[in-house]
């Protein structure tokens, strides 16, 4: 199977970095980082953890991850960490938080895995290989809906209080009338539902390269559509649509995008 070893070291990367997490889960204090953002010693031992083991087994790659860490690839493949994606989460203590690790290579995003301790399920997809969901000794392969109607879906939309200052903010509420129900649970969880089929669409302004990779290659490996505001697939805009394919009218036509 295609990347099936760097896939075995992304589960295993993620069942290590849940230990760290739970150690510290419930007294671990957040920081705040220069963009505002919270950080806490969990954070920066997971992303610790997770470079050295990768720099260990896959030497000639590349990492990047959002505490710092930083390793040019020789052979055009680069790990694109998150260490605990909802950091306000896990500070609350909720049960939203998780891991994200991803790898690209060439400049594509080829292997994604999203680790939810708290809800005792690992996600992950490798490209050509599907999207499947682990939970306890149960392997579930992962499909999107097949609904197509608004007034039948769900709709996931991240980071609500900022919409004002967006150019499509005006226009958000007439945008969410027509569904039959909007959530709003966290960038990852939500993506989740859309690649599980459980719910139609995500989006989400606001995001970083490590908010998005794995997301996007798991929802696409559960035959979602996913690019960023501008329609750009690339997990760099700054942004996420994540949706069933009968929602792309609604959700293209919302962000201005043709189909």
């Amino acid at each position: 199977m295609a990347w099936e070893r760097e896939l075995e070291t992304a589960l295993e990367l993620a069942r290590a970095a849940a230990s760290v997490a739970l150690k510290h889960f419930g007294s671990a204090a957040a920081e705040t980082k220069a963009d505002g953002s919270p950080v806490t010693v969990a954070d920066r031992e997971c992303e610790r953890l997770i470079a050295a083991r990768l720099a260990e087994t896959f030497p000639a790659d590349g990492v990047f991850g959002e505490e710092g860490a930083s390793r040019a690839g020789a052979g055009g493949r680069r790990w694109i960490i998150d260490p605990i994606d909802g950091t306000r989460d896990y500070v609350r203590g909720t049960f939203l938080w998780c891991h994200l690790l991803a790898l690209e290579a060439e400049g594509e995003v080829v292997l994604g895995t999203a680790a939810f301790p708290l809800q005792g399920r690992v996600f992950y997809a490798s490209k050509g290989q599907g999207a499947w969901c682990v939970e306890g000794r149960t392997e579930t392969q992962l499909r999107c809906s097949g609904i197509a109607e608004p007034g039948r879906a769900v709709l996931c939309f991240g980071q609500l209080n900022h919409a004002r200052r967006e150019p499509w903010g005006g226009r958000l509420l007439e945008f969410l009338e027509p569904f039959w129900a909007v959530r709003s649970m966290g960038g990852a969880t939500d993506a989740m539902l859309v690649a599980s089929g459980k719910a139609e669409a995500y989006l989400e302004p606001g995001l970083k390269p490590w908010d998005v990779a794995a997301l996007a290659i798991i929802g696409e490996e559960a035959g979602c559509a996913w690019h960023d505001f501008e329609g750009r697939r690339t997990i760099y805009g700054g942004s996420l649509a994540l949706y069933a394919p009968g929602m792309a009218p609604a959700v293209r036509g919302f962000l201005g995008l043709s189909l």
